[in-house]
């Protein structure tokens, strides 16, 4: 018979439980801090304005729906709940990503330093 050489089976065990104890500590603080808003909400929410502001601007021929997003059809998109899941992370950075899309501004995401 081969015996296997490590650590005694309580120490093995105790280890073990230490490490799926601060695991859940971890988790619980994370959740209890952020709620059901992920740590990086705000770039979310940045994002998913952007892009809906891009997207209308390229659909715009005339440039009167940008023009309008620009004088405050953003906010009130975003107050009609027309930013969907993404706006309700951060709702300002929803509204600040729109009108940077709208106004043709590259997205502050993007690039190595921000």
């Amino acid at each position: 018979m081969d015996r296997h050489e490590g650590p005694p089976r309580g120490k093995f065990i105790a280890c073990v439980a230490t490490v799926v104890l601060i695991g859940t500590a971890v988790a619980g603080y994370t959740v209890a801090t952020y709620d059901e808003r992920p740590p990086w909400g705000t770039d979310i929410a940045y994002e998913g304005g952007y892009l809906q502001a891009v997207r209308i601007r390229k659909a715009d021929v005339t440039g009167e729906r940008t023009r309008a997003l620009l004088a405050g059809e953003c906010a009130a998109m975003q107050r009609a709940g027309m930013g969907g899941d993404r706006a309700v992370h951060d709702p300002a950075a929803w509204v600040s990503g729109c009108l940077d899309g709208a106004g043709d501004r590259p997205s502050r995401n993007q690039g190595i330093v921000r």
